[in-house]
């Protein structure tokens, strides 16, 4: 008898079905199974948000959550935000808006920033600011970060109008 469990979910849109020991934590399947190094490893106690990933359309730190808990679920990392041929929104806002400086905690901002769009479209800074406060970073003081989502929800915003 193995002590190995099959895994099954949605991933970026797309069918995963692996092996994994019921003791392994989500961000290690997707980062060294999956080849998903977006989410990053940080503190491993949900306090810097770098491994942040949305599970089932919420944001969850992936570093304390058991990959057998995403069992049947659908993930969505930073990758799964952007096509093959564009980046996302968010990923160009941040880079146009200088969001970003080492990069480390981006990944984990971007996708809780957009589930924080998927909830309010149009936040106050303030909103913004409470949205993401549970994702740390150590280089840019928030302004441009802060300023990156509100550009984001102002383009998402305005080619919604557009499309009606």
């Amino acid at each position: 008898m193995s002590d190995k469990m099959h895994l099954k979910m949605t991933v970026n849109g797309k069918q995963e079905d692996l092996l994994v020991e019921p003791r392994e934590l989500l961000i290690y399947v997707l980062r060294e199974k999956l080849n998903l190094t977006g989410p990053h490893v940080g503190c491993e106690t949900t306090h810097c948000g770098a491994c942040t990933v949305e599970l089932n359309g919420k944001s969850v730190k992936s570093c304390t959550v058991l990959a057998a808990q995403a069992q049947g679920a659908e993930v969505t990392t930073v990758e799964g935000l952007s096509t093959p041929d564009d980046l996302h929104v968010l990923q160009k806002a941040f880079r146009e808006h200088h969001g970003l400086q080492c990069g480390f905690c981006t990944p984990g901002m971007i996708t809780r920033a957009h589930r924080l769009l998927q909830e309010n479209p149009n936040p106050t800074e303030e909103e913004v600011r409470f949205g993401i406060a549970g994702n740390l970073c150590r280089c840019t003081g928030y302004q441009n970060i802060v300023k990156s989502i509100l550009a984001a929800a102002a383009e998402m915003n305005a080619a919604k109008e557009a499309a009606e």
